[in-house]
């Protein structure tokens, strides 16, 4: 499982010209499903990224977490991220979870991350999505 983590002071994710999810302050999650991935690995890196401690503190320390912020999710189910690039010039996806087992774990992370974050909003698995995000920092982490 991969996820590429936004600090964002607001990002939203569009769908044939409809907004289907948007958030204020938190986290947009790109979340890239592999072959192998399981619900214990959802969990372990949902409990990372909401025990992250990325935002300032009142000194401007990087010291405060998602929920000590109050902060939101905007999670993005993201298969490209398993893009092997390594030979020519056409990335392949072998390393990609099949998509009926990768949209079970993405709706098993959103609802896992549900019970520790009151605002959790969503792409549309498998949908041509446009993401609008305002980066703040900018802030860019990357789980595996």
């Amino acid at each position: 499982m991969k996820a590429v983590i936004q600090r964002v002071s607001r990002a939203s994710v569009t769908v044939d010209k409809k907004i289907c999810g948007q958030i204020n302050q938190g986290f947009l999650v790109l979340l890239g499903v592999g072959l192998e991935d399981t619900e214990d690995d959802c969990i372990r890196i949902a409990d990372k990224l909401i025990k992250l401690r990325i935002f300032s503190d009142e000194n401007g320390k990087i010291n405060l977490s998602l929920k000590d912020v109050g902060g939101e999710l905007l999670i993005v189910s993201q298969f490209t991220l398993y893009a092997d690039c390594r030979k020519g010039n056409r990335p392949n996806f072998i390393q990609a979870g099949k998509p009926d087992v990768a949209e079970r774990l993405y709706n098993f992370f959103t609802e896992y991350c549900k019970k520790s974050v009151p605002n959790v909003q969503t792409g549309i698995f498998g949908a041509d999505m446009k993401v609008e995000l305002l980066n703040d920092g900018p802030f860019t982490v990357i789980l595996e």
